[in-house]
């Protein structure tokens, strides 16, 4: 029978622990018992730096059930390295793995048409969200602008996927050869290739506590999904600046037509305008470039993703 190792981030979820810890546990003992998976199947949650008594409960879970791993990262990371820092430590001790949150939105129950795909010869299975119904009118609307947005500039995304998903253990040496310090790992994972499917279930309400992706989190993580995975952006400057060269070229004729007419039209507001529109256009282009030449910047430091201070087996 193949090792499962489930890989849960969480950062100050003391409030949902508790819970998550019960049905984790009970939908591993189940797939262990109905010999679906092996006696040393794990549970491993990463502790991102909590403020709360995250760690502390985690702790206490390790010490009553052998079932249960923890590891403690030195300082918050951030969802994404949280997660690929469980996802690099297990990998050497599973047979294949599945990710998901703490907050029990994901359907636990969906592990087990996961692991029918894995036996079907998938290296890696996507959870798929079958509708937005949860969400605000706001949140679907940005969603799907979102995945469109990413599928125009070409980046090779899975429409309403998350980071709930299966991987086998060929699939987590392959995605540990990414030395990517700028992380969107839904963007890196349909890189690794391999034989994929996905699983659709339905996402519940967060069991307790508060979203750890606020708005302004939201913006940045696209925003880093985008700027990670094209450099059209950048090319989108390039044809703006040659449209304007072109527009100033009729502007500069006009305006030598109007002088050798001799028609003199007060021209303060198109002057103002003119200026204006330019000055934002070049802070804007200046923006998007800079934003690249910073996340040249990280990647050169080769910095590591993560630092962990603690392993409790």
């Amino acid at each position: 029978m193949n090792i499962l190792y489930f890989v849960v981030p969480c950062y100050n979820e003391q409030e949902v622990l508790s819970e998550t810890v019960s049905r984790l546990t009970a939908k591993l003992n189940s797939l262990i018992e109905s010999k679906k998976i092996d006696e040393q199947s794990r549970i491993v949650f990463v502790d991102d730096g909590s403020k709360d008594a995250t760690w502390e409960m985690i702790t206490r879970f390790c010490e009553n059930d052998h079932h249960i791993q923890g590891i403690k990262l030195s300082r918050n990371r951030g969802h994404q390295n949280a997660l690929l820092g469980g996802l690099m430590t297990v990998k050497e001790h599973c047979d294949f793995c599945i990710s998901l949150d703490a907050d029990l939105q994901d359907d636990i129950d969906a592990v087990d048409r996961f692991i029918e795909k894995y036996q079907g010869g998938c290296d890696i299975v996507y959870g798929v969200r079958s509708s937005r119904e949860t969400d605000t009118s706001f949140k679907r609307t940005t969603a799907l602008a979102f995945y469109k947005l990413m599928k125009g500039l070409g980046v090779d995304i899975v429409y309403n996927h998350a980071d709930y998903r299966l991987m086998s253990k060929r699939a987590l040496y392959s995605l540990s050869e990414f030395g990517e310090v700028n992380l969107f790992l839904r963007g890196m994972v349909p890189l690794v290739g391999y034989k994929s499917d996905i699983v659709e279930y339905k996402r519940h309400e967060r069991f307790a506590g508060q979203s750890k992706y606020p708005l302004k989190k939201m913006l940045a993580f696209a925003f880093d999904g985008i700027t990670s995975f094209s450099v059209r952006p950048i090319r989108m400057v390039l044809w703006l600046g040659v449209s304007i060269f072109f527009i100033s070229l009729l502007v500069f004729a006009y305006a030598l037509a109007c002088f050798v007419l001799r028609i003199t039209v007060p021209g303060w507001t198109t002057i103002v305008a003119s200026i204006w529109a330019l000055g934002g256009i070049q802070l804007l282009a200046f923006g998007i470039i800079g934003e690249y030449i910073g996340k040249i910047y990280k990647e050169v430091k080769k910095r590591p993703n993560y630092v962990i201070e603690q392993y409790l087996k």
